[in-house]
């Protein structure tokens, strides 16, 4: 059977941010301010990007046992920060495995809840956090034709559905697995920083008018079908993961990234 394999991202804020006084009062709990990691996708993308709130970046990296990303797969995200981000005092990762909670498919809600659950790290000073969370078990949005491969639901959350990867992953005909992993991370953060046209402006028309929020251009990490079946083959002919193309670039340069 063939899939349509996707990365995508959540376009609906479903029920993710504080709606209550309770929440409220949960969200500043032992002196830890949530509020401002809990806001729409692509809203903090000049904070991301520009150094001038935050002059350094902590990833908080967390996997379920058994589903830890490769090296080379970070090492690669980092490096994508630092050719996008201007973060003069540094990025940092933290790495922290959580055992399985026995589910075969995770809803955004329950990834939500995992976040909340484990999350330690949230923005501090001219610190800016990010949480990445690497999933047993599939998205509950995979069906016969499309397969999810990663989310970014938060301004400074996404999710990488690791299995998913390691089944699209490292056989004869599939791309490498780190080049894969590392190919959705970048994507996702893309999202994170505003791309395409996700709370970072556009300089030019470069967004795909039938997969919003997702650049033209075949080439570019951006576009919608990054890692399809063909994006797949692509991956496969090369040695590190689609690049922006020079739109997206100049966008991001215009809202404070390098």
């Amino acid at each position: 059977m063939k899939y349509k394999v996707l990365v995508t991202l959540l376009f609906a804020l479903i029920v993710l941010q504080s709606c209550s006084k309770d929440d409220d009062i949960d969200n500043v709990a032992n002196g830890i301010n949530k509020i401002g990691n809990k806001q729409t996708t692509g809203s903090s993308a000049n904070d991301i990007l520009s150094d001038t709130k935050f002059k350094s970046i902590i990833i908080e990296l967390v996997y379920v046992e058994g589903f830890e990303p490769t090296t080379n797969a970070i090492d690669n995200f980092k490096n994508f920060i630092n050719t996008t981000s201007n973060k003069p005092e540094g990025i940092s990762v933290i790495k922290k495995s959580i055992p399985s909670l026995g589910d075969t498919e995770y809803t955004i809600e329950e990834i939500a809840d995992i976040e909340e659950t484990n999350r330690t790290k949230y923005n501090n000073g001219q610190q800016i956090a990010v949480w990445v969370f690497f999933t047993d078990g599939k998205s509950d949005k995979d069906d016969n034709e499309t397969v999810v491969l990663g989310t970014a639901y938060r301004n400074t959350s996404f999710v990488i559905f690791e299995e998913t990867v390691r089944n699209f992953s490292n056989s004869p005909f599939e791309p490498n697995r780190s080049l894969l992993e590392a190919t959705v991370i970048n994507h996702e953060f893309g999202h994170l920083l505003g791309l395409t046209n996700f709370g970072t402006d556009l300089q030019s028309p470069h967004e795909d008018p039938e997969h919003t929020r997702h650049c033209n251009v075949t080439s570019c990490l951006m576009y919608w079908e990054a890692v399809s079946p063909s994006g797949l083959s692509d991956i496969m002919n090369g040695n590190s993961p689609p690049q922006l193309d020079a739109q997206c670039i100049a966008d991001l340069q215009a809202n404070g990234g390098k």
